[in-house]
């Protein structure tokens, strides 16, 4: 019976394309990790600092999500920069 996994790989010249291809397509999607955790991130410190100041006032709770959603996205904008 034939035993594929023992063959010498063959056409090279594509396997090497596609490795050099691969690596430029995978770089763009590490661009704007950080800016999604840290937005996630500062919206929930957000949303506690919120509530435990207030007892759970909506006005407030919302005015903590959206503040610290924010000031989440503006750093983790600027770390997204920088590591660029």
């Amino acid at each position: 019976m034939a035993r594929s996994h023992h063959r010498k790989k063959h056409k090279e010249h594509v396997r090497q394309f596609r490795q050099s291809h691969d690596t430029s397509v995978s770089s763009p999607k590490q661009k704007g990790k950080a800016v999604s955790i840290f937005t996630i991130a500062g919206a929930l410190v957000g949303f506690a600092i919120g509530w435990f100041a207030t007892q759970g006032s909506i006005l407030w709770l919302i005015v903590g999500l959206l503040t610290g959603g924010a000031a989440g996205y503006l750093i983790g904008r600027k770390i997204d920069d920088e590591s660029a």
